[in-house]
């Protein structure tokens, strides 16, 4: 298919055409996850839940492959000064959350809160809904190259308070992994990298990524850190 790289006028589509080998990985990961080998929370059978997406970009720098993440502001109500893949709520004029919907609004929101450019974005798939019960929301994880990269930073400090990108090298250092316990007692695994504490369904999403791609290392699970780390 065709790849529509905007998130104007016609349908926006998956194409897997031209990505680079060191994707492949992943791209079987698209084409093979179980919903419950990624979380536990499903969306309800109900419908109930607040259609969102975000987008799992990943793009090549001096170091290689490597994923966008962006920090949240710290006046935020919720997910305050939290990392995150860029990504939000569904709009009516996204269109059909069973169709391209989530792609439209992944490539949407990537633009309002980092400035990209969604021209150089090629989706080239879709991770199972999953359900995040504290905040209500049904996300679907986008999968995108960042075929032709563009400059990218805070476009709204009310909303964004910086954008960076992380080596998967990083990610998947031993020395970069952790354990965070939530006060509530959920255990999740998390990444210590950029100077940011990466936790919660972002790093729920790397970690079965990394672990389902081939490309995790073992790492010391029983290292723990404060949900308040800094570096």
């Amino acid at each position: 298919m065709t790849q529509a790289s905007n998130t104007q006028g016609g349908p926006v589509t998956l194409s897997k055409e031209g990505l680079p080998a060191w994707l492949d990985p992943v791209v079987r990961v698209v084409e093979t996850v179980e919903p419950l080998q990624l979380s536990r929370f499903l969306p309800p059978e109900d419908g109930a839940g607040r259609q969102s997406a975000v987008l799992v970009l990943f793009g090549e720098g001096e170091r290689g492959p490597e994923l966008l993440l962006m920090e949240r502001a710290s006046s935020l109500r919720s997910h305050a000064g939290q990392p995150s893949f860029p990504g939000g709520a569904l709009d009516p004029e996204d269109g059909d959350p069973k169709a391209d919907g989530p792609l439209r609004a992944a490539l949407r929101e990537a633009e309002e809160e980092t400035g990209l450019d969604p021209a150089g974005v090629q989706l080239f798939g879709v991770l199972p809904a999953l359900y995040i019960p504290v905040s209500g929301f049904v996300v679907t994880p986008v999968m995108g190259w960042w075929r032709a990269p563009s400059p990218v930073g805070v476009v709204d400090p009310n909303e964004t308070a910086r954008v960076f990108t992380v080596p998967v090298a990083d990610l998947t250092d031993p020395d970069n992994r952790a354990t965070t316990v939530h006060p509530r007692g959920h255990r999740g695994p998390a990444f210590l990298v950029e100077s940011a504490l990466v936790w919660g369904f972002t790093a729920g999403i790397i970690d079965r990524l990394l672990h389902f791609a081939g490309w995790e290392r073992p790492w010391d699970r029983g290292k723990e850190v404060p949900l308040d780390w800094h570096a």
